[in-house]
């Protein structure tokens, strides 16, 4: 089931007991974020705030903090066949025969009509905003004790290349400053903070729309790392099988989700910076207070009756490693198409997703380890890895205690441990310098002598099938259970 906005999948997920309402008032500072972290650290249910202190707009939080919602979120339910959405455009085998490339070339077609569908009208926009209004009447979060103020958390920050004319959709934290302004946390490496400079260097101001809410897809889109040409909202588009109605916004030539809840829109101007943070971030730390662009809200439109939708990020599992499983699972054919070696990978939420990358690969050759080790790290945001484990293609790479005693037998760490400086991600707190450190890559295959192996490497221990097959029918012969 594809979802037109926020509150069918609110209305779904409660009608699946997946969603529980919070009638009693709770304060945005703190409280909400204890509530919410017990519930996403115990695996529970999606969370509709109804009474938030200070705000008369109900608060959304936690709708996707599970792999079953995710998997409903982006239309399927099963969170394995993810990727099947996404692999058909990447069917790049040079051995696909005239019927199967033409397939492929329809779908990559199908990804260029995924265009979003303008519409005159929008329930974004049923009400509108200019001057007389402040963003403190929205229930907005304060998540942590360090943190520098309250975040808008789940925001989908829309600007545009300047040379171009394309649309970029990101997701970035903004901490509110006052009634009117916050900050813009976009990485440098971000398309948005990109699109900044850009428009900065011809003396411009930025324009920007925030839209909060939206279908559940397009949500998602916001947060993936897309090929480069590929805006977020085609790809929304694409993913739901039908296009993201946009509607033009009131003051900023930009084109916003038409079903969102709230636009917010404004400018940011090149060279007026503001201390932002610290802010307790996905890490599990808090990320520290820097000077980021300011973001001046110019106008607003919403609904009659907004709801306001939030996430927490923090120590893992929390609601951000559900999305960013679904990543890993949706790109995974992409990778593959650069390195069709590549068995599976596993980034686990322990790893928060830029530390640490487990894959498998079917080797052929000798060092091919290292190969798919530099290949990573060549590979867009993968680039940031601080540590890639590479196994044997028998090696289950989504179960960590095999993945663990692989690597403690297999390794020497004379030998198969690479130490390489390169780039890391903005909120990696160990190295000595910010953005910039050390990242290993280990060769946890089976050795070759080819690799410099002189013995004869063990075999695994394993029961022969017959007893297996012996036991397993003899099983409640033997009274144990």
């Amino acid at each position: 089931m594809i979802f037109n906005d926020l509150r069918e999948f609110i209305a779904f997920l409660e009608d699946k007991k997946e969603l529980v309402r919070i009638k009693t008032e709770v304060d945005p500072i703190l409280e909400v974020t204890e509530i919410t972290d017990r519930i996403s650290k115990k695996g529970g249910p999606a969370l509709l705030f109804e009474k938030v202190k200070g705000s008369k707009i109900p608060l959304a939080i936690n709708l996707f903090g599970s792999y079953q919602r995710m998997s409903w979120a982006l239309g399927v339910n099963d969170f394995s066949t993810i990727n099947q959405k996404f692999s058909s455009l990447l069917k790049v085998d040079l051995d696909l025969n005239l019927r199967r490339k033409l397939e492929a070339l329809y779908d990559l077609y199908k990804l260029s009509a995924s265009r979003p569908k303008e519409v005159k009208k929008a329930p974004s926009q049923e009400i509108v905003k200019e001057g007389d209004f402040s963003l403190f009447d929205y229930p907005i979060l304060k998540c942590w004790p360090g943190d520098g103020g309250c975040f808008i958390t789940l925001p989908l920050v829309i600007t545009k290349d300047p040379e171009s004319g394309k649309q970029n959709m990101g997701m970035y934290r903004m901490q509110v400053f006052d009634e009117k302004t916050t900050g813009m946390h976009w990485h440098t490496h971000h398309d948005g903070a990109v699109n900044y400079r850009k428009t900065a260097k011809l003396g411009k101001k930025l324009e920007v729309a925030v839209a909060l809410g939206g279908d559940p897809v397009t949500i998602y889109s916001a947060t993936a790392p897309l090929p480069y040409g590929i805006e977020e909202l085609f790809f929304a588009g694409f993913f739901r099988g039908k296009p993201v109605e946009v509607v033009r916004a009131k003051t900023v030539d930009l084109l916003v989700p038409a079903r969102a809840e709230t636009i917010l829109e404004g400018y940011v101007e090149g060279g007026e910076e503001r201390i932002e943070g610290p802010f307790g971030d996905h890490t599990g730390y808090y990320s520290v207070a820097a000077d980021y662009p300011v973001f001046h809200v110019t106008c607003i439109t919403q609904r009659k009756n907004p709801i306001y939708p939030a996430t927490i990020v923090g120590r893992p599992p929390m609601e951000d490693c559900y999305m960013g499983k679904a990543t890993e699972r949706i790109f995974l054919p992409f990778i593959k198409m650069q390195l069709p070696e590549i068995v599976d990978i596993n980034l686990p939420v322990e790893g928060v997703f830029h530390n640490c990358a487990l894959i498998s690969i079917k080797k052929s050759y000798p060092m091919q380890a290292r190969k798919v080790i530099n290949a990573i790290w060549g590979l867009g945001q993968m680039m940031f890895t601080k540590f890639i484990f590479i196994f044997d293609e028998d090696v289950n790479v989504q179960d960590l205690s095999e993945v663990a005693w692989k690597a403690f037998n297999n390794v020497d760490p004379a030998r198969d441990i690479t130490v390489v400086e390169g780039l890391l991600d903005v909120l990696d707190h160990s190295s000595n310098k910010p953005i910039y450190g050390a990242k290993m890559g280990i060769d946890a295959t089976k050795k070759w002598s080819e690799e410099g192996y002189q013995r004869e490497w063990p075999a695994e221990i394993q029961m022969s099938a017959e007893i297996k097959k012996l036991v397993d029918k003899r099983w409640k012969e033997y009274g144990i259970e």
